[in-house]
């Protein structure tokens, strides 16, 4: 077999191809030169990128093959997530490999502002003794603002303890019984700019960030304030804050980030009292690393068909331990109910049961529509345009679950409802030490039946010899069965489930239907 390419298009650490494994075709390209990465993406499964190669909707497009788009850092600016969701692209990255480099930068910018350490050794390298013009401002028992309580902030705020300094935080989306069990005190945003004699700013960069500290909010804060900012550009207002320092309203600045990069002539680098990084929060060989390693492990789960959880656009929540063997489960129902259905799918229910629902079961409902619409449309589905498939064909979707199952400690249905007002409704588990998957419900029918990659479901009037025919007719084909199980109702009715070694041909199929006279009977592949 061929093995799945992955496009390097920048600069990684060596581990991440050696993360990736002898399973890939591993090429490279200059992913800046627009040139060099169109032509390099066309044929590739993959391609993991840093920020210089913009992933947009024009490189999607003409990657025809691509499944996955990884990320080795954080920020996303330079990918289309919205034409990589439509094209069924996966995009992951690897949101906590520079945490710990991103705080310690922070608190590195921190200290230089208030020691003054920058200007101080550019003046001793120009020959000037200059000790009493650059003294500073001790941390300890001062006021440390954290804006943004999120992982890097709570990292910042653990560090900034062993100082001795006094934690407050703005975050409107952390609890302050959170927050107090870290020694910080929660407050809003006007109190924290009064009150901070430090200010480190550690928020995503979105509409509602973008100026959160603006003219009016540094006409707030004490004029021996030092304002930090390692997290996104544009957050602090730079034009607002060079006014600020001129003025004497601010002391001092750290700035990792601006709203435009590469950023090499701001006003704000012309000030002594400004210490001006290049972005440098994820540029340590540890960030790097981890980095790398991460998305090339996503990468990896993606390219062997496997859920990758928290890709940014897979809505699929969290992956409880008791979940994962459920995910196969529910796309195996999706696509049996699927064949089962003789109109179009109006709409999807999925139903999680028992001690399942005690967990985050969003993931089982991307996996049933998967199963659906891959016996539905001919491009490829995936966790990721599943969704996109389901909402542009008008389906509507709907996921229920309740910690109650008579019969079995975990249960998973799929009911489809279709066009001409019929239901098809199929339920699973999974049971034993290897968790193997059977098919326990169809249409109110109890049966207990392994699920295979060829099945056959027949529903008839009972009477002698249909299990014989059946029988003689597949023999005749040449085709095993590997199982058979009979069902049924108290009218009479009986449904047949087959297991078999290879598929049914249609006019065997075809055959079987009208020796024994079945009102349906379907043939069903999920290999």
């Amino acid at each position: 077999m061929t093995k799945p390419r992955v496009l390097i298009a920048e600069e990684l650490s060596p581990a991440t191809v050696e993360a990736l494994g002898p399973d890939f075709d591993v090429v490279h390209c200059d992913g800046a030169d627009r040139a060099a990465l169109l032509p390099a993406i066309a044929d590739v499964d993959a391609i993991l990128v840093r920020s210089a190669t913009q992933v947009d909707a024009e490189a999607i497009a003409a990657a025809k093959n691509l499944k996955v788009i990884a990320r080795a850092g954080v920020g996303l600016d330079n990918v289309d997530i919205k034409a990589a969701t439509q094209a069924g692209v996966m995009v992951v990255n690897a949101p906590t490999s520079n945490i710990v480099s991103a705080a310690e930068l922070a608190v590195a910018l921190l200290l230089a502002s208030a020691r003054n350490v920058v200007p101080a050794a550019s003046a001793l390298r120009n020959g000037e003794w200059k000790r009493s013009k650059y003294t500073g401002v001790e941390v300890a028992d001062k006021t440390v603002g954290i804006v943004g309580l999120g992982r890097i902030g709570i990292l910042v705020a653990q560090r900034l303890s062993a100082f001795g300094v006094k934690l407050i935080a703005y975050d409107p989306y952390v609890q302050p019984a959170r927050a107090a069990q870290l020694g910080v005190r929660m407050m809003p945003l006007d109190d924290l700019l009064a009150e901070a004699d430090f200010i480190t700013v550690h928020l995503p960069k979105t509409p509602e960030t973008i100026g959160l500290i603006g003219d009016e909010q540094l006409h707030r804060v004490k004029p021996t304030v030092h304002i930090i900012n390692a997290a996104r550009g544009g957050i602090v207002d730079e034009a607002a804050l060079y006014r600020a320092l001129v003025d004497g309203r601010v002391a001092g600045a750290g700035l990792d980030v601006y709203a435009k990069e590469p950023c090499t002539d701001s006003p704000l680098f012309s000030l002594e009292t400004v210490v001006g990084l290049p972005h440098l929060g994820a540029s340590t060989d540890e960030a790097q690393e981890k980095a790398g390693i991460a998305v090339a492990k996503s990468v990896r789960q993606a390219l062997s068909g496997e859920l990758v959880p928290d890709a940014v656009n897979v809505q699929g929540g969290q992956l409880a331990d008791a979940i994962k063997p459920l995910v196969p489960l529910a796309e195996q129902l999706g696509g049996i109910a699927c064949s089962l259905a003789d109109a179009a799918v109006e709409r999807v229910d999925v139903e999680a049961l028992g001690e399942i629902a005690h967990h985050d079961v969003r993931v089982l409902e991307l996996s049933v529509l998967k199963g659906v619409f891959q016996k539905l449309v001919h491009d490829p589905v995936s966790f990721v345009n599943a969704p996109v498939l389901a909402e542009q064909r008008g389906v509507e979707v709907a996921l229920t679950s309740d910690t109650t199952s008579e019969d079995h400690r975990s249960l998973l249905r799929v009911m489809l409802t279709l066009t001409d007002g019929v239901t098809v409704s199929v339920a699973g588990t999974v049971s034993g030490p290897r968790d193997s998957a059977k098919v326990v419900e169809v249409d109110g029918f109890d049966v207990d039946v392994p699920i295979s990659e060829h099945m056959a479901f027949l529903r008839y009037q009972d009477r002698p010899g249909v299990v014989g025919t059946v029988g003689r007719i597949l023999g005749e084909a040449g085709v095993n069965i590997g199982g058979m199980q009979v069902s049924r109702d108290e009218s009479g009715h009986a449904l047949t489930v087959l297991t078999v070694d290879s598929a049914i041909a249609p006019d065997r199929l075809e055959a079987i239907i009208t020796e024994v006279q079945a009102a349906s009977g379907k043939a069903v592949d999920l290999a």
